[in-house]
């Protein structure tokens, strides 16, 4: 078009025209308005001039207006799309944050959550933002522009946030803002079902008028952040959903997988018991099907049969003794054991368990099982193992049976021998014969009280750890009974004594040895006032000793009908002065004086005895006499003596 017209206001008309045209921008209008104002000067044409120009301003105004329309309708449409095509949360409201803010030409946006617990909305998503406290920021529901929105439910803008003064400021979110440089604010809520469940912000480095049409979209923009935000939590309950029910038809498929491997164990264990299997191959069977170590013990915790996936030196079952590390564990669970009726696990060290199942065969404890394994065992595998060791037990009760049988008759002589109606003298005698055993020899008879474990079960162990001709063992009203030849007697005592020590302990046992009788008719008798004997010892607490009877004679006489706190009472009315020395310095007074009085008041003697020089044994009486007083007197001696006698038996041997 040609740039010749006749007037200058025709001339800026054309112009303002082509601005129109051109879709000039907002600088360059304004520019050119203040320009043309200076051209036209007094025209005549000045007044219709500023008219088409005020009309082309308010043109130019309503296609901003029409345009910015269409980029709202062009970003709700977008985020429809979004909508239904991301299931993603974080990411699909990450878009349509950093799209509410280019739609609106904001410096920075964010979309914060409102959590009901704490009360409290937490930034989830930002962009735009410089610093990174921005993506931290904590609002609490009653302060700042978040406290607004969510009383009313409505839109809020602020040209000035931190000089505003229609709410309540947060210091933090205050200084936040300052570090961002934020002056103008606008929020709008996320709304579903009534509440609101989030906000959406965005901020401006300058003092700044959000126009409705630029609420309205941003409200649009919040109303698809709430439907995104309620379909990935529907989409998280669906999802956890699924996930519970493949996790319930996994459990249920691994309990099918249980439930039939425990059956074919069962199934195995049956056939090798219905085979009569030997022990150890029950126990190899176990330890096979849970990959560890199987270990049986009897009543005393001994081992008496053992199975091994794997050897391994180094495990726990290897390294079991009865009296070993965990043996307190082990007594610990098995005590448990008894109570509830099912296994415990006793200790577990260096990844490896140890489970413990007391073994019951009627109303007597037959020992235990303990099975030593790595992997976590569910509550199937514990039932395999625990009816794994109601198998043992019936071998272990079957063996017991055995053992009974065919101890039947031993058993049943030495009961009539020691009973008060007697069987025939003839009979007796033929039926002792055949155990290598002649009535018509001296006999001695020995009784043995066992703390822990029974009568029944110290029975059958001394039959086999001191095996001997002409001997008769059994358990009798709660105590081991021996009855023997003379002749064996001392070296019986010995033997008895010694596997007492090892495999009970010598806190665990007390028992007396008689004196030596022709006939067995006086047997009964003998059994009468050794069973008091006991009681005697068990009054005086006595442990660790087989206490002959001449011996106990004369603490029988004192104790029979007296309690152990006698014993300590005349203990010390005699020699409590020595005794309290020696527990205070650690001397050997009292052993010294009974080591005294049994060598006949050999000093010389006496120091070999002990191993000490005959000086220090003079020294040692010297002292003696310092704190008992004169006892040089018969009687007193004696009284000494008894008294230095009993404290020596009620000491534990070492």
């Amino acid at each position: 078009m040609p740039k010749t017209h006749d007037t200058p206001s025709m001339q800026l008309a054309v112009e303002l025209i082509e601005l129109l045209y051109r879709g000039a921008g907002a600088e360059e209008f304004a520019q050119w308005q203040t320009d043309a104002e200076a051209r036209i000067g007094a025209d005549a044409d000045r007044p219709a001039f500023l008219e088409a120009m005020r009309l082309a301003t308010a043109m130019r105004t309503r296609v901003d207006l029409l345009e910015q329309r269409e980029r709202g309708l062009l970003a709700v449409i977008e985020s429809a799309q979004d909508l239904t095509s991301r299931l993603e949360r974080n990411e699909l409201l990450s878009v349509i944050v950093a799209r509410a803010r280019n739609l609106l030409g904001s410096d920075l946006a964010w979309l914060s959550t409102h959590d009901p617990d704490s009360g409290e909305f937490r930034v989830l998503v930002a962009d735009g933002a410089v610093s990174h406290r921005v993506a931290k920021m904590v609002t609490r529901r009653d302060a700042g522009v978040a406290g607004v929105v969510m009383s009313t439910k409505l839109p809020f803008t602020t040209p000035d946030y931190l000089h505003d003064t229609r709410f309540a400021h947060d210091g933090a979110l205050d200084d936040t803002f300052r570090d961002e440089g934020i002056d103008a604010l606008a929020g709008v809520p996320l709304i579903w079902e009534g509440e609101v469940v989030g906000l959406l912000f965005v901020a401006d480095r300058y003092n700044r008028t959000h126009l409705a049409p630029s609420i309205a979209i941003l409200c649009t923009l919040a109303t698809y952040c709430a439907v995104a935000l309620r379909n990935a939590r529907d989409f998280e309950r669906v999802n956890a959903a699924l996930a519970r029910a493949d996790q319930a038809r996994a459990d249920l498929e691994h309990t099918l997988r249980g439930i039939q491997a425990a059956a074919e164990a069962h199934e195995q264990l049956t056939t090798l018991l219905a085979r009569g299997a030997p022990l150890a191959s029950l126990c190899q069977s176990i330890a096979r099907w849970f990959g560890g170590s199987m270990l049986v013990l009897d009543e005393a915790g001994h081992v008496v049969s053992q199975g091994h996936a794997h050897k391994d030196p180094d495990s726990c079952a290897a390294r079991y003794e009865p009296n070993g590390v965990h043996a307190m564990d082990v007594s610990r669970a098995l005590r448990s054991s008894r109570q509830v009726g099912r296994s415990v696990v006793a200790f577990t060290e260096s990844g490896e368990a140890c489970r413990v199942m007391a073994v019951i065969g009627g109303d007597d404890i037959l020992g235990a099982t303990l099975l030593f394994h790595r992997s976590d065992l569910d509550d199937l595998a514990v039932r395999t193992f625990e009816r794994g060791s109601s198998v043992v037990g019936i071998v272990l009760l079957s063996q017991e049976r055995a053992e009974a049988a065919k101890h039947r008759s031993e058993s049943a002589l030495l009961r009539s021998l020691v009973a008060q109606r007697q069987d025939e003298p003839a009979v007796m005698a033929n039926h002792a014969e055949r155990h290598g055993l002649l009535l018509t020899q001296p006999l001695s008879l020995m009784l043995m009280r066992l703390d822990e474990p029974s009568a029944s079960y110290g029975a059958r162990a001394l039959r086999i750890a001191v095996p001997s001709a002409g001997m008769l063992v059994d358990d009798i009203d709660g105590l081991v009974v021996v009855l023997c030849s003379t002749t064996k007697a001392l070296d019986l005592k010995q033997s008895v004594s010694t596997w007492a020590r090892r495999e009970l302990g010598a806190a665990r046992f007390r028992g007396v040895m008689s004196r030596p009788v022709s006939s067995s008719a006086e047997i009964p008798a003998l059994y009468a006032t050794l069973r008091r004997a006991v009681g005697v010892l068990d009054r005086i607490g006595i442990q660790g000793h087989i206490v002959d009877q001449n011996e106990l004679a004369l603490y029988s006489t004192l104790f029979e009908t007296h309690d152990r706190s006698s014993l300590a009472d005349y203990l010390d009315s005699i020699i409590g002065p020595v005794l309290a020395h020696d527990r205070k310095r650690s001397t050997e007074l009292a052993n010294t004086l009974l080591s005294y009085l049994d060598c006949n008041r050999n000093s010389k003697t006496t120091a070999q005895k002990l191993g000490i020089h005959v000086n220090t044994v003079r020294q040692r009486l010297a002292t003696i006499e310092e704190l008992l007083g004169h006892w040089g007197r018969a009687g007193r001696a004696l009284e000494i003596h008894v008294a230095l006698r009993l404290w020596h038996l009620s000491t534990p041997v070492d």
